[in-house]
């Protein structure tokens, strides 16, 4: 707006100068070829234009226009400066203007912070003069905090002493952790001197039995060495031939004992060792009754371990095994070389020889088993004595395959599992003497 101000000013004296010059000369100049605006070069076009009626003679009038013209000159001048000045501070106006508006904007985020403030002021100072108005709770808040202090104390010293305790008690597990490992190790020992013992005494008892038998056997052929002169007594059932039943013999070291002959189910000379023919007789017995024998020639029983190892070592015996099943059907297993040791190796199934039959193979699978009872745990079962659990005795493994010893039913087998109604187990000396 100031620009266009000073714009007209200068067309307006302009407009005088082109008047007084139009005025003077006889031939003016013309408006049209004098360039418009208010550069300089315009002025100067136009007071050459006037430089033309230089000829003429210039009135009073002109020079005062002139002189007047040329304080206008000047007053531009100066209004040109102001106006530079004017566009100055406009520039520095607008930087204020802006600078208030960022003032007033930061103002106005202050203001609300402030009301924020204050409004949180209230807030509290409502609570406080809440709190104020009932200074029982001020009491209760005192009391509680005394309180809360005091328990917090005795928390620390429980603490305190807790710790004191856990540290106590790792010490004491550490001890007796010790005192596991060493009562381990002891019970280690005792059951290995356990072993021992029985072992020992196993081997004491047996020795004993030998010496009571030897002492008995030398006191009964004192006795009778005259009848023995006139009557020869049998090792076996071979002489008894066809006469079947029961007879006396005697074995190797031991003194003369009752047998069973049998002559009719694979011929003659066979000693019979066990029998189940479906009697009652119970088969779960202890060590000492397997050893001795048990049972009646009528019905079940078994001959004696004792008995067995004294006949089977004195010479070599083949092994019969007589079998009938629920259905009625019979067969058999045969074994050319039967023997089992002594009591110190628990009687175990030293030698069974060449086989020959109508059945599996079943004995094959305790070769070298110990004879085990309820009492004397002597299988190779880890979970529990087989003895035990299939209440009878018998050489066991895992636990078994077939056990004439078991109870009447589906224990009572020979694999495959069939069940079996009668047993019989029969030995003779493999050659006749």
């Amino acid at each position: 707006m100031g620009r266009k101000i000073i714009k007209s000013v200068f067309l307006l004296i302009l407009h005088e100068i082109l008047f007084v010059a139009t005025a003077a000369a006889e031939k003016p100049c013309q408006l049209s070829n004098i360039p418009s605006g208010s550069n300089i070069d315009g002025i100067l076009q136009l007071l050459d234009c006037l430089h033309i009626g230089n000829e003429f003679e210039l009135s009073k009038v002109h020079e005062d226009h002139i002189k007047e013209l040329n304080v206008n000159f000047m007053e531009y001048q100066e209004i040109e400066k102001i106006h530079e000045k004017v566009m100055d501070k406009a520039i520095e106006l607008d930087e204020y203007r802006n600078k208030i508006l960022k003032g007033s904007n930061d103002l106005q985020v202050c203001q609300i912070e402030v009301d924020k403030l204050e409004s949180e002021i209230n807030v509290q100072k409502t609570t406080i003069d809440r709190l104020k108005t009932n200074s029982k709770l001020f009491g209760e808040y005192d009391k509680c905090k005394g309180e809360l202090i005091r328990k917090r104390n005795k928390l620390k010293s429980l603490k305190h002493n807790v710790d004191i305790l856990n540290a106590t008690l790792i010490k004491k597990d550490a001890l007796i952790e010790k005192r596991i490992l060493e009562l381990q190790n002891i019970t280690k020992n005792q059951k290995t001197i356990q072993l021992e013992l029985d072992d020992y005494q196993n081997k004491l008892r047996l020795k004993e039995s030998d010496i009571q038998f030897c002492q008995f056997n030398l006191i009964f052929r004192n006795d009778t060495t005259q009848k023995r002169q006139h009557t020869r007594i049998l090792t076996s059932c071979i002489s008894f031939g066809d006469h079947p039943g029961v007879h006396q013999i005697e074995a190797l070291y031991y003194d003369v004992f009752d047998v069973l002959c049998d002559s009719q189910i694979a011929g003659p000379g066979w000693i019979v060792i066990q029998q189940r023919v479906g009697g009652n007789e119970s088969f779960n017995r202890d060590w000492a009754t397997y050893r001795k024998g048990f049972g009646s020639f009528e019905s079940d029983f078994f001959l004696g371990l004792e008995k067995i190892h004294r006949l089977t070592s004195s010479q070599d015996h083949e092994l019969y095994v007589h079998l009938v099943f629920l259905n009625g059907t019979i067969k058999y297993a045969q074994y050319d070389n039967f023997k089992i040791s002594n009591e110190e190796n628990s009687y175990a199934l030293s030698s069974l020889g060449k086989f020959k039959g109508n059945v599996v193979d079943e004995m094959r699978n305790y070769l070298n088993s110990k004879f085990s009872t309820f009492d004397q745990d002597n299988d190779t079962e880890d979970v529990h004595n087989c003895a035990e659990h299939f209440k009878s005795g018998w050489w066991f493994t895992h636990c078994y395959y077939c056990n004439l010893n078991a109870l009447y039913g589906k224990d009572l087998n020979w694999y495959p599992p069939y069940e079996l109604k009668e047993a019989r187990m029969m030995i003779r000396p493999r050659k006749v003497k």
